[in-house]
Parts: C-alpha cells; sequence; structure tokens
C-alpha cells in the first residue's frame, strides 16, 4: 500500500489521468481526462439530463428520477427515517417492508424534502467585494451577510431554494437554484432484512449479497410530476470493465484540509469521536432490552450510529497511516513551494494562520464538543424555538444562517412534522447527553449548571421529557407563531431550559465563528486560490452536499492472494445464508426465503466500481455513457474509507445493487409487476 500511496497521490497528481479520482461540479467536468482516459466526452444534452435527473435527499443522501411519472429511486437507510415515521407499533415498514401495488396505496411522508438542481451561478466577486477593506474582526460579518443578500434575493425572485456554497475552503462561492418538492409519497422499501443482509459484519465490506433501495414518489397538486429528466432502465446492467459514473450528493470530503488541520481531526476530533458514538450505541442497545417496541423505535437511530461508528473508525485508521500523512504533507510543501515562488499568489502565511485557529480550537476542544443536547429532537425543538423569536426580528442579513428567510419553509417542514416522537427514548438520549457534559466539563461548568440544575443528569432528563408538550406539533406551531412573547412568557420545562443555555450558546458560536471560521474561511480562501492557480483544471473542491459527477469504471480487484469478483449474484445470497443456517444477521428475509425457488440465481445483484464517491452518495444513480441506469450506490468497501481524505483505487471499491437485480427482486420476490413495469418502460 505505501508504494501506491507515494506514487499516486503526490501533488499535482490530480493532473495526471492515472486514476478515476475526483468528485468534480457539474459545471466544471473533467472532459479532457475523460476523453484520455475512457474516449468519451459527454455532451451538454447528456450533462443537463444527469442534473435533471439527479436528486438530493435534505436529510443526507441522493436519489433519482427513474421514470417520467416522478418516481424516485435510493437506498432503503436512506428511507429508514420516513419509514420509521410511518411506522407504529401495529405497522412496523422498516422490519417487514413496504408495498402499495397502486397509486392510492402511496404513504405520504411526514417531512421529507427533495431537492433537484435547477442553475449554478458564481457569485465569488460579489462575496469578495463585500469584504473587501473590512478590518479582519468585520470581514467574516460582511461576508455572511452578502451570502444572505445572495439568497434572499434569488429567493424572492426565483421562489427557488437557493443556497450560496462556499467551495475550495473559502476560494470560490457558487448560488445554488434547487427545485424542492415536499409531496413525497413512499411506493416500495424491502423488509430490512434484505435490505441489509450481513448486518454489522457486511458493513463496508464486499462480496455483499443486498437488495439495499427504496421507492418515492414526487407529487405536485395531488397528481405525479413529470419529471424533469429522468434515467432510462437498463436491464442488463453494469458490465465489467465498463465506463460508469455516479451522480449524487457526497457531504464532505476532508482532501484540502492543512496538514495541521489534519492532525486536529486525526488527534482530537475523530477519538473523541468515536467514544461518543460507542457510548451512544451502548445506551440505545440498553434501550432496546425493554422489549421489542423499544427496539423498533431505537432501531432507526442505532443502526446510524453503528454506521457511523464503523465509518469513522476507517477514517481514522485512514489518517493514522504514515504513507497517507506523508502525501498530504509533500502536498502541502510543494503548494507553499510554489507560492514562496509566485508572491502575486498572496497566500504567504496562510498556513501559519490557520495552525493558529486550530490551536484555539484545540484548546477548547471540550467546551466546542460538550455543551450541547444534540440527540434529544425535543430539547432539540426547544433550542429552535427559543432561538428563531429571537432571529427573525434582526434584517435577514443578519441572523444565523439556518434562520435566513431562503431556509425557514425547509426548517418549518422538520419543525412541524407529525412524525412521533417517543418520550421514553428521548429521556435515555437526554440523559446521555447530559452525563457526557458532566463527566467531560466538571460540575462547576457554567453550561453544566445551567443545564442540570444542580441535579443529576438522569433525573433532569427525567423532569424536562415528563413535563414537556413539545411532542405535540400544533404546540410547536403555536409557539413559532407567537413571536419572541410566547417564547419568552412559555413555562413549558423544555423552553424554559432552552433559554437558561441559550445565552452560553450565543457565547461560544460567536467566539468560533469569529476566532476560528473567519480565519478558515479566509486563509483557506487564499491558498485556494493559490491552489488553483496551480493545478488549474485539475482541481475540484471537497465535498459539500452539492451535485457531484464521478467517473470509474467496473472492476473486481485483489485481495491478498485472491482476487475479489466484480459482481455477486442470488447465488451467493442464499449460499451465505445457508453457510450460517440461516442465523442472524445472516438470515434470509421471509419473502426471500419463500421464493427463493422463482428466483433466477445466476442474476447479478452487487457489483463495485472504482468510482469516487464518500458519505452523502447513498442512493446515488450509476449510469453509463449512455445515460441509462445500471446500478444503485449503497455503500464503500473499508480500503475506501480513506476517500475522506486522499484518494486510492488499488482495493478501494464503491458498492452497489446491480440494476438487473433490482428488476429480479421486484418481480421474483415481491411480486411488484407495475412497478418493475415502470421502470423497464421503453
Amino acid at each position: 500500500m505505501k508504494g501506491f500511496f507515494m506514487l499516486a497521490a503526490l501533488f499535482l497528481a490530480a493532473g495526471s489521468g492515472r486514476a478515476d479520482e475526483g468528485m468534480w461540479t457539474i459545471d466544471r467536468l473533467p472532459l479532457e481526462q475523460l476523453s484520455q482516459r475512457y474516449a468519451f466526452t459527454p455532451d451538454p444534452e447528456w450533462i443537463e439530463k444527469v442534473k435533471s435527473a439527479s436528486v438530493r435527499f435534505n436529510d443526507g443522501g441522493s436519489g433519482a428520477f427513474v421514470s417520467p411519472r416522478g418516481l424516485v429511486l435510493t437506498n432503503h437507510h436512506v428511507a429508514r427515517g420516513q419509514l420509521q415515521k410511518l411506522s407504529g407499533e401495529k405497522t412496523d415498514y422498516v422490519k417487514n417492508g413496504f408495498f402499495a401495488r397502486r397509486p392510492s396505496e402511496e404513504l405520504p411522508c411526514p417531512d421529507l424534502e427533495l431537492n433537484v438542481l435547477v442553475s449554478t451561478e458564481d457569485v465569488t466577486a460579489r462575496v469578495r467585494a463585500a469584504a473587501a477593506g473590512a478590518s479582519e474582526s468585520e470581514r467574516n460579518a460582511r461576508r455572511k451577510a452578502e451570502l444572505a443578500r445572495v439568497e434572499k434575493e434569488c429567493f424572492d425572485k426565483t421562489k427557488l431554494r437557493c443556497d450560496v456554497v462556499e467551495f475550495y475552503r473559502g476560494g470560490q462561492y457558487q448560488l445554488y437554484r434547487y427545485k424542492k418538492y415536499t409531496d413525497v409519497r413512499l411506493v416500495m422499501a424491502p423488509e430490512a432484512r434484505a435490505a441489509a443482509f450481513g448486518g454489522d459484519y457486511d458493513n463496508f465490506v464486499y462480496p455483499r449479497h443486498e437488495l439495499d433501495l427504496a421507492f418515492f414518489r414526487v407529487y405536485e397538486e395531488g397528481k405525479p410530476v413529470e419529471s424533469p429528466a429522468y434515467f432510462k432502465w437498463s436491464a442488463g446492467g453494469a458490465k465489467e470493465g465498463e465506463l460508469v459514473f455516479v451522480a449524487g450528493h457526497p457531504w464532505a470530503t476532508q482532501r484540502l484540509l492543512t496538514v495541521r488541520q489534519l492532525e486536529y481531526q486525526r488527534d482530537q476530533y475523530l477519538p473523541a469521536y468515536l467514544v461518543r458514538r460507542a457510548a451512544r450505541i451502548r445506551a440505545l442497545e440498553a434501550y432496546s432490552a425493554r422489549g421489542p417496541e423499544a427496539g423498533r423505535r431505537a432501531y432507526a437511530k442505532l443502526s446510524g450510529f453503528a454506521n457511523g461508528l464503523k465509518a469513522v473508525t476507517g477514517y481514522l485508521q485512514g489518517i493514522k497511516s504514515p504513507e497517507v500523512m506523508a502525501v498530504k504533507k509533500a502536498d502541502e510543501e510543494a503548494l507553499r513551494a510554489a507560492v514562496a515562488a509566485r508572491p502575486e499568489l498572496a497566500a504567504a502565511g496562510a498556513w501559519e494562520a490557520i495552525a493558529a485557529a486550530t490551536d484555539k480550537k484545540s484548546a477548547r476542544f471540550k467546551d466546542l464538543t460538550y455543551r450541547s443536547a444534540d440527540d434529544s429532537q425535543l430539547a432539540g425543538f426547544a433550542q429552535q424555538i427559543v432561538r428563531w423569536a429571537a432571529e427573525v426580528e434582526k434584517p435577514n442579513e443578519s441572523r444565523y444562517e439556518e434562520f435566513r428567510d431562503s431556509n425557514l419553509d425547509s426548517m418549518r417542514l422538520k419543525l412541524f412534522s407529525r412524525a412521533p416522537v417517543y418520550p421514553d427514548l428521548e429521556e435515555v438520549l437526554l440523559a446521555l447527553d447530559f452525563q457526557e457534559s458532566l463527566d467531560q466539563l466538571g460540575p462547576d461548568h457554567p453550561y453544566v449548571k445551567a443545564a442540570l440544575g444542580g441535579k443529576t443528569p438522569a433525573v433532569r432528563a427525567r423532569e424536562l421529557i415528563s413535563g414537556t408538550r413539545l411532542a405535540e406539533p400544533d404546540f410547536r406551531k403555536k409557539l413559532v407563531s407567537g413571536g419572541r412573547k410566547a417564547a419568552a412568557a412559555s413555562e413549558d420545562p423544555l423552553i424554559v431550559w432552552a433559554r437558561g443555555v441559550e445565552p452560553l450558546y450565543r457565547e461560544m458560536r460567536k467566539w468560533r465563528e469569529d476566532e476560528i471560521e473567519s480565519v478558515e474561511s479566509l486563509e483557506g480562501g487564499r491558498i485556494a486560490r493559490a491552489r488553483l492557480a496551480v493545478l488549474g483544471a485539475a482541481a475540484y473542491p471537497d465535498a459539500t452536499a452539492t451535485l457531484r459527477l464521478s467517473y470509474g469504471k467496473v472492476a473486481g480487484y485483489e485481495e491478498g492472494t485472491t482476487k475479489v469478483p466484480y459482481k455477486t449474484n442470488f447465488y451467493g445470497l442464499y449460499a451465505r445464508a445457508e453457510s450460517f443456517d440461516n442465523q442472524p444477521p445472516f438470515d434470509l428475509s421471509p419473502l426471500e426465503a419463500e421464493r427463493k425457488d422463482d428466483v433466477g440465481l445466476a442474476t447479478p445483484l452487487d457489483f463495485v466500481t472504482t468510482n469516487d464517491v464518500i458519505g452523502g452518495n447513498s442512493g446515488s444513480p450509476v449510469i453509463n455513457r449512455r445515460g441509462e441506469y445500471v446500478g444503485l450506490v449503497f455503500d464503500l468497501n473499508v480500503p475506501a474509507l480513506v476517500w475522506n481524505f486522499a484518494y486510492t483505487e488499488a482495493q478501494a471499491r464503491t458498492v452497489a445493487v446491480h440494476s438487473a437485480g433490482v428488476l429480479e427482486g421486484l418481480r421474483k420476490i415481491y411480486r411488484m409487476y407495475s412497478l418493475a413495469d415502470e421502470l423497464a418502460a421503453p
């Protein structure tokens, strides 16, 4: 592995065309590299289709239109939150699946927002001009105010969702305009056992044998939308060695961080994340042991925490690799040498400034990390309501980003959702947050005093959760509509608690924005512009939950002394279950077991590619050069977890459900004939 990293990832290697690296923005595709490497150059019509057919799940995740009637395909694990919100004690759609065989059976989702990119616009010059000439302490405030003005002008003019996105760590600002859909209905999802066969043992590994999929349909004015574009289905699916593309919305990568910032991730942030996630898993496992209903209520959170724990373990192993850090140091040294030789790049001193800010962040790490109650949904509602009342009275450009006019509709969708909230689970999670704050900050810390009020974490959590009415959507609406007066007068215990900790939150946020964020944006922007000047078209930005296109090929790999095949099939699914005597988590779903004799066992099920992806790409379509749908991304293997920091393709792979396997599952296992016919229609 050492030789690969040192040869493949050194500075300027991104332009070499030797690897399928890059999460490329849709307006800046590496056309020359594609032509040289794969003899393919997508035309404007192809690119526009990809843009309009790709879907962002605003909760996190990706999807795509796969029919002209608003049908969207994503992963079961992306849909899991909505499945849980639609379930109850008598209807567990996560465990048992959901199957709407006619339009009248499709279930409206309580708070799902889907976004489709309409257009982008470079607003870098405008944002920079707004901050020009300001003192260092004022620059960040002016920058944020201008971002708010840009978004509001866009929203007022277009009524689209308008987000200004920072690229290249402050080097560029792009206005993204999205069509927003909120009438989204569940069409089909398989049983959890089929979607997550092998459980945590098989998570982030390959070979895999999963049908990790779910279908939704988008409606407007009570009718399925005419999809702006959609990917036609490939019944044959992906073939070995074939050029394929992944279009999706990766959340975040850390490839452009400085070495000092990477050291902070390695030495403080990621290790603490792992400890915190492990504690939450233990708490949720204990809660789940109370009975089947408790297990159902905790399942989505527990699965998410377990997935995050395993992913971040891989991130940490990658960044601890001496080879990876050696590459990062060589990259930084080469860029700094280029800056020293070209004073016009105006980045001298930027690395030192970021290092100083990172040292400040490191010194206050516990304060930044453990002053929260983020795991409790009800505590989150309380803080949102108190903050909303204060923020919306301010001019739009002076508000916190999340309370700008352009973001309020999306916030209302979540805050006023009628999805169920479970007080017993909330009490467990809030007590855990309080205990963590007490353990890490100590009993004399101002936040701990304000949050606990002199009581134990368990007692305080029970008192707040048992007394609040915030589980009632209408009560939350009433408080918001009443504004500052209602929030200030409310005697609801969680609102009173939120008012008490709010000054401490604002103090810490101001410090973070002034001392850390402003430096990272200003100095990071200088480094980014220098990198762009040196690398040119070879430079792509870190992931930012915006639409990206990656290219690669369908390919197996070597592991140790053996070869790993590019695809699995249904033979492998049934054989793996049999090898473990059909015992959890390698047990077949009831319908997979019942209908085995109907299934074409040689049909491809899952496959792997060299496409560059990360978290958030879950649910992304895999398409071929004809723009046909050949697969559904649902995971990475363990060697690919280092992609958070650096790309390699020796063994690292993206894992996807094969389009032929999707059709086989729909027809032979789930007998969703109409849905399969809708996909396969010419």
